[in-house]
């Protein structure tokens, strides 16, 4: 048992005996002490099992997607219900599946709970378009790629999906369910590109995926690139195997494995295309292959070779032809090397790579499809899946890096999807504005800058996210002294210094003042801001760069801190057949900068190749710590957090699974690196690790990012708990916790970007894990801001196509922890002596004097003026809950003619800024903190202003309440002469005839008051407006002009109150009068009257 686990047991062992001795003496009976030592026993397991953090506690605290949704992220695979093509499933890199049911309007994920988020191949079931098969694990093997565990299968439409099997495949590219008999379905895995195992190349099912079988295998480093069926034939199939090798430092395509085979019976026998068929001689590589379905003899095969070239079968796969080998037909072969045949003719050929290219020869031309760059109609660049309808050529769905986009045309028009939030960002970051934004670097995608919440109505849309930078976007620091500035990062060292505003960027990548040294820049390079300088920046090649002048000019302030090892600095030679030095692969460079907090001019810095060093006094000397027990030598340093609490302390993140392992690291020192312990392995989290970050008030308070999603420890690091309220499976590459308003953001990897408002209730768990077992508990809250709101940018109006992200609510939030206590019960009959008359047979009866729990109060305080009361019933499930006050105190009610019972208190006149007090009432039980109002930050709000509104407020406030009881009133009044009249009325008519009159006279003169109030009732149909002018209106509009007051009240304002006033006194001196006129004599009238309900009898008889 840990230590931490044995101090709460010997608290929880020492409560108790405090318990026993106390009570022991109230104890009379053996019964009361079995009751007793019942009740001590429940206490315990209560005690400890309610102090384990799980989910059920925090089921209402879930984070917000706040996108974006239109730079979205790299989709890979795409299936149709064909006959009924609304149906459309889509899946990608690392964002899950999705589906839309309305063609694309509105999308959902559907692969939210299971253990990755990256789909490599999706296929429906076209007979049954229930049943859904999912390969996970992308086939695109760049150096950012996620893999998967396996097959899974839904039989009702995604709703729930089974694991199928086939998990160390780790990488899925095609799947293909046999038409004629749904038990059959091939699979074809390409593998792990970062090691070398044998769960690769098509399997096959015949049982509906309860068993596999390995029906075409190469050697340990090949996989499946390619898997087609011939429609016609569904014993006859086409696979391209594909030998290739990544790892971190170099990529290599081609080998012996790689080549074009064909089965004629189900994969039973195969036979290998060579260069007697007419294929390349030597190595091949990545090999794309198509079969036009309607003359299925021809077939087209895409090969990368010494010579890359596009090649034709018209026999149906035996003998071959090159026909084009222009650049035309597609470049980079490694991350596409797709190509398709238009349904109905054989002669229309889509190559699928950077761009899309389209022949209408046979493919010995081709022609590019639709603009990428350069037009205001392009469409994102790098396809990686195609779909085309099987009986309509002319509606093709897109899937690039960018999302995807739909054609109804043969693509001469395109229709973005711009609300898949399926963004992959490296690194995450924000700012401390009003809103705060949120920060961050896609792949592919460039770097970007958008809102954690607006004060605007709706959601976050995609017009409020600002691209700053191009290129592959990592790291972004905004310039703390502006936030306008800023500086981003993309591939291979480049660093902007950006002016989001206008867009002013100019690079100020660091250079080294040795023409001779060659700096190496990892992909995703180190950047950081010195805490103690703003204009203090550091990078990171091989060594750490410095900057005091915001970017200006750097010194180089470290020697080379990596293992400088040159056999992992042949990037200019990787890529195997067909080159691709675009960086991806730099090796041996620092990944990571981190000043301390608390200590001047001390730096970690950690690189990709395992090196760990410090430095304490701004780099004149460096000390390496890189052993750690347990880590492997070389892994990669992904991340380190110096601790903002303790000199020497941090925490850092490694992994390794570019050398296919993939378990978890994670260790915290204590001592600048001297010892490292770990706090994350296999036992904690179910795959690697990316990202880290320590609550900067709470040290037990923890959150992790894996390739799995995020989890969170309320101790330390010695248990951890994975997070799976409203946050789906999704890497979570970057973690970073609001200093102002305490939110944790969350930037994924394949989902955009995330924030759990207000980690304050976790906080305080970690602080003190009793908390949990609170029946009631309310945790310090946020600021709330008195904010003016907009309407929303571009269109009022969204719909259902526009991304909404989620937007932060509006008012002063709460947070509380309920843990119902149940009503007090006695069991009289039990506890009754034998033989006692006088108890009932009902066994279990409620105490009276038990004090009820059905509901909760929320008691708000300006020092000890009660100011509201808010009131609801209690939750039915324990943990976290939310409650929102509108920063109002108790207003009065509004003038109306019906007298309504008022079950709650009404909201009343805006607080002025300050702190106050907050209370929570559960039966007997309470709970207590304070809130800080504060105005607008955004606007420069003067105490005068504030104080001359909130008493000219209450003021109006004072005269619609006076109003209000007036009308009252009347109403009151109004429904005792009704009352009268139609007593009256049916008692006698005639005799009373003068009483009925009075009273309909009393009742028009009421109901003409009440009009001068409210305004006539018009009953005509249609929108209809009363020309005079109420004193309600009046002071309606004085109440306008009085909260839209921006310095202090003017004499427009007092105009408009006085006008309120002058015109309500009148009509309340013409109510006095009535009531001490009119209304008296009436009551003395009625007072005479003497009714005789009894009528005259008859007798009544039969002759």
């Amino acid at each position: 048992m840990k230590k931490q686990g044995l101090k709460q047991l010997n608290n929880t062992l020492r409560i108790l005996s405090i318990l026993f001795l106390n009570f022991k003496h109230y104890l009379t009976n053996l019964y009361n002490m079995k009751r007793f030592l019942l009740i001590i026993m429940l206490f315990c397991i209560t005690l400890i099992s309610a102090q384990e953090f799980s989910m059920d506690l925090v089921k209402n605290m879930t984070p917000r997607n706040i996108g974006p949704g239109g730079m979205s992220g790299r989709v890979t695979a795409i299936d149709v219900v064909t006959n009924s093509p609304d149906v459309m499933y889509v899946g990608t890199a690392s964002g899950g599946l999705w589906k839309s049911t309305s063609g694309g309007i509105k999308w959902a994920p559907i692969f939210e709970k299971e253990l990755t988020a990256s789909i490599g191949a999706v296929e429906i079931q076209q007979s049954n378009p229930s049943v859904i098969w999912v390969g996970t694990g992308e086939g695109n093997p760049r150096n950012s790629l996620n893999g998967g565990y396996g097959v899974y299968k839904s039989l009702d439409g995604g709703k729930t999906w089974m694991a199928m099997g086939l998990e160390k495949t780790r990488h899925i590219h095609r799947i293909i369910v046999d038409p004629t008999n749904p038990d059959v379905v091939y699979v074809g895995a390409i593998g792990s590109p970062w090691g070398e195992h044998p769960e690769r190349g098509v399997f096959k099912t015949t049982d509906g995926g309860k068993t596999w079988k390995n029906i075409l295998f190469a050697n340990n480093k090949t996989g499946v690139a390619d898997l087609i069926m011939d429609p016609t034939n569904p014993n006859k199939l086409i696979a391209a195997l594909w030998e290739h090798k990544r790892d971190p430092w170099f990529f290599n395509s081609g080998g012996e494995g790689s080549g074009l085979h064909i089965t004629h019976d189900g994969g039973k026998t195969w036979e290998k295309i060579t260069e007697d068929d007419g294929f390349p001689k030597g190595n091949l590589g990545r090999i794309g292959v198509a079969i036009a379905p309607n003359k299925p003899n021809i077939i087209y095969a895409l090969v990368e070779a010494e010579k890359n070239a596009l090649y034709k079968s018209e026999d149906g796969g035996f003998k071959w032809k090159m026909i084009n080998d222009k650049s035309d037909i597609g470049n980079r072969p490694f991350y596409y090397s797709e190509i398709y045949v238009d349904p109905k003719n054989e002669n229309r050929v889509y190559s699928v790579f950077t761009y899309v290219n389209v022949s209408e020869d046979g493919g010995k031309n081709f022609t590019q499809l639709m603009p990428a760059y350069g037009a205001n109609n392009g469409v994102h660049p790098d396809h990686h899946a195609w779909w085309i309808h099987p009986n309509n050529g002319d509606f093709m769905i897109d899937g690039n890096d960018g999302g995807m986009n739909i054609t109804k045309d043969g693509g001469k028009t395109w229709r973005f999807i711009g609300n898949l939030p399926v963004a992959q960002f490296y690194h995450i970051n924000v700012d401390n504005e009003y809103p705060y934004n949120v920060y961050g670097g896609m792949q592919d995608n460039g770097s970007w800058r958008g809102p954690a919440y607006v004060w605007r109505a709706q959601g976050i849309r995609n017009s409020y996210w600002q691209e700053i930078s191009f290129g592959d976007g990592f790291d972004v620091v905004p310039d703390r002294d502006d936030s306008r500035y800023g500086w981003s990062m993309s591939q291979q060292g480049y660093v902007s210094r950006y002016d989001w505003q206008t867009g002013n960027n100019y690079g100020v990548k660091p250079t080294h003042p040795n023409p001779d040294v060659r700096l190496r820049f990892n992909w995703n390079s180190a950047i950081n801001i010195d805490p103690f300088s703003n204009s203090t920046l550091y990078f990171g090649s091989q060594f750490v760069h410095k900057s005091t002048d915001k970017g200006e000019t750097w010194t180089v302030i470290s020697p080379d801190l990596s293992t400088n090892n040159p056999e992992k600095q042949k990037q200019s030679e990787s890529g195997g057949l067909s080159m691709d030095a675009t960086g991806a692969e730099n090796h041996t460079t620092i990944l990571v900068i981190e000043p301390s907090p608390i200590e001047k001019d001390m730096l970690w810095a950690g690189t990709d190749d395992g090196r760990i060093h410090y430095t304490k006094d701004g780099g004149d000397t460096w000390t390496d710590v890189s052993k750690i027990k347990s880590l492997p030598e070389g892994s990669w340093i992904t991340q380190i957090k110096a601790s903002n609490k303790n000199k020497g302390e941090a925490l850092l993140i490694a992994n390794d699974y570019r050398r296919f392992n993939y378990t978890p690291y994670a260790y915290r020192t204590k001592n600048y690196g001297k010892t490292w312990e770990r706090i994350v392995d296999e036992n904690d989290v179910q795959s690697y690790t990316l990202a880290i970050v320590e609550d900067l008030v709470e040290p037990n308070l923890m959150f992790l990012g894996t390739d799995d999603g995020l989890y969170i420890s309320i101790n330390a690091g010695e248990k951890w708990t994975k997070w799976t309220e409203g946050f789906p499976t999704t890497s979570v590459k970057d973690l970073v916790i609001h200093p102002r308003e305490h939110d944790l953001v969350i930037g994924t990897f394949g989902r955009s970007a995330w924030v759990l408002d207000d980690i304050r209730p976790l906080r305080a768990m970690a602080k003190n894990a009793s908390v949990m077992t609170s029946n009631i508990k309310l945790f310090e809250p946020p600021i709330g801001y008195q904010a003016a709101y907009q309407q929303p940018t571009g269109s009022r109006f969204g719909a259902d196509a526009m991304y909404h992200g989620e937007n932060r609510g509006g008012g002063a939030r709460f947070s509380y922890l309920f843990n119902k206590k149940d009503a007090v019960k006695s069991d009289i009959k039990t506890d009754s002596k034998k033989g006692d008359k006088n108890i009932s047979d009902k066994k279990v009866i409620e105490d009276k004097d038990a004090v009820k729990r059905d509901s909760l109060t929320l008691k708000l305080y300006d020092g000890d003026r009660l100011i509201r009361t808010l009131k609801q019933k209690a939750p039915k499930e324990n943990g976290i809950q939310k409650w929102t006050w509108y920063m109002d105190e108790a207003g009065v009610s509004r003038p109306s003619r019906r007298i309504r019972k008022q079950t709650r208190e009404s909201g009343g006149v805006s607080v002025k800024p300050g702190i106050y007090k907050a209370i929570l009432h559960y039966g007997d039980q309470i709970s207590e903190t304070t809130i800080k109002v504060e105005s607008d930050p955004r606007l420069d709000v003067s105490q005068k202003n504030i104080d001359e509104v909130y008493l000219a407020a209450k003021q109006l406030e004072k005269m619609q309440e006076t109003a209000a009881n007036a009308v009252k009133q009347l109403i009151e009044s109004k429904t005792i002469a009704e009352t009268y009249k139609t007593n009256l009325s049916k008692l006698d008519k005639d005799a009373y005839k003068d009483q009925i009159k009075a009273s309909k006279e009393i009742i028009k003169s009421m109901d003409s008051l009440v009009d001068k109030y409210l305004g006539k009732v018009d009953k005509r149909q249609g929108i209809t407006r009363n020309p005079e002018v109420t004193p309600l209106q009046r002071l309606g509009n004085a109440s306008s002009y009085v909260y839209g007051s921006q310095t202090g009240l003017t004499s427009t304002e007092t105009t408009l109150i006085k006008h309120a006033k002058d015109a309500l006194n009148i009509i309340l001196g013409e109510t006095n009068s009535f009531f001490n006129k009119d209304w008296k004599d009436y009551q003395v009238k009625m007072k005479q009257v003497k009714t005789d309900p009894f009528k005259e009898t008859k007798t009544f008889g039969i002759d």
